[in-house]
């Protein structure tokens, strides 16, 4: 008897522990950034890739977020997003995963991403309409073409709740 005592004690204090670290790994983050600097020398290429200083700033975002673990890395198929996001990619271990902006579900997004962390590298336009989507508001307006900066954290808990944060990362 004084055994099942023990027994019942010991999962009564491991439920509530239990619970959180489900609740934990409920919370989906996501990390919304735009390309870094592209080369802007010929004006009729419709896929640049990344200047030097755009590749340093890649892997300066590598470096800011080298403390997240990240579960995916989302990017358009351009080379100067799939070159800002591989720095980040690498460094967790991951492929990087195309989608297209103009063909986005924001709820099947949010549905195959729950409970993740990730990182999504898009475009002056489409980085902030993302955020919106997933957020479910009209809150960002469009990024102004010389920043390459922002760095929108949006967080969705598992209640449901969405939060998120702008950052300036220069």
């Amino acid at each position: 008897m004084r055994h099942l005592i023990i027994l019942i004690f010991t999962f009564l204090f491991a439920l509530p522990t239990f619970s959180q670290d489900e609740s934990a790994s409920e919370t989906t983050t996501y990390y919304f950034i735009r390309h870094a600097e592209k080369n802007r020398s010929d004006a009729n290429d419709r896929n640049p890739h990344l200047l030097q200083k755009g590749n340093l700033r890649a892997a300066k975002w590598s470096f800011v977020l080298e403390h997240v673990k990240f579960d995916a890395v989302y990017s358009t198929d351009y080379n100067r997003t799939k070159e800002t996001a591989q720095p980040t990619a690498e460094r967790n271990g991951l492929d990087i995963t195309i989608y297209d902006p103009r063909q986005l579900n924001s709820e099947a997004f949010i549905a195959n991403t729950k409970g993740k962390t990730v990182l999504v590298v898009g475009h002056s336009n489409t980085t902030p309409m993302f955020v919106n989507a997933v957020l479910g508001v009209k809150k960002h307006a469009n990024i102004d073409d010389s920043n390459n900066a922002n760095l929108y954290i949006v967080t969705i808990a598992a209640s449901g709740e969405k939060s998120d944060t702008v950052l300036v990362v220069d």
